[in-house]
């Protein structure tokens, strides 16, 4: 796949960023460029900006909170509302939230535990440019590690995300108190995509499953082709 231009940005305390840059150089063909939280611009004539895990700024404060305000996040900010599809996993959800890019907030896990392992996650869009390579209802299983992944939101924010059909994945087990066992969202538009399971830690058999593998291939096929 040629012409994929994509954008990795990493914060101090990124701890997924070269993760998230193999995933999308293996799927695309196409090394990412990397960008630093404390750049003014994003590269020009970007087709994809990702977010990753971590623990930026150490978690002070809230979960992504102080990264949310990094200078870099006023250009994805702006990239977002032009339409550029942008995808925050785990850390990167966090930062989402608190940029207002996508609403709710993720709180400390409900047994106060950071869980790291595979779990099972139902798809519950298919429409969107990350989900459309999957089928509706489909059980998938990626990894999680996370001890702030606890999706909350009110409850008209809640029913709203379910009307419009923004749930993107969904825990098929209970698993930190998240509402509604919500484990990624969509923005209003649906190119932006918030979830706490790491699809790019999944992505070839060697990781012990390929399902997050799918999320990538969907993205750059909508945006470039086959």
């Amino acid at each position: 796949m040629t012409g994929f231009r994509a954008a990795v940005v990493t914060f101090p305390g990124s701890n997924c960023d070269r993760d998230m840059a193999d995933a999308l150089e293996k799927v695309s063909g196409a090394a990412p460029l990397r960008v630093w939280h404390g750049d003014a611009d994003l590269p020009e004539r970007l087709d994809f900006v990702a977010l990753p895990g971590g623990f930026s700024y150490g978690d002070y404060l809230r979960s992504g909170a102080i990264a949310s305000r990094s200078p870099i996040m006023r250009a994805v900010v702006a990239a977002a509302e032009r339409g550029v599809p942008v995808l925050g996993v785990c850390n990167g959800f966090q930062v989402l939230t608190e940029a207002g890019l996508l609403p709710g907030a993720l709180l400390r896990n409900a047994e106060m535990r950071f869980v790291c392992r595979e779990v099972p996650l139902r798809v519950e869009n298919t429409s969107s440019l990350f989900t459309a390579g999957y089928e509706a209802g489909e059980t998938i299983r990626i990894p999680v590690a996370h001890h702030d992944g606890n999706y909350f939101a009110d409850a008209a924010t809640l029913d709203r995300l379910e009307g419009e059909g923004r749930v993107a994945f969904r825990y098929a087990e209970h698993l930190n108190g998240s509402a509604r066992d919500i484990a990624g969202v969509l923005s209003e538009a649906g190119n932006v995509l918030g979830m706490m399971p790491h699809p790019e830690r999944a992505i070839e058999a060697a990781h012990g499953g390929s399902d997050g593998r799918r999320l990538f291939e969907s993205a750059v096929r909508g945006l470039v082709g086959a």
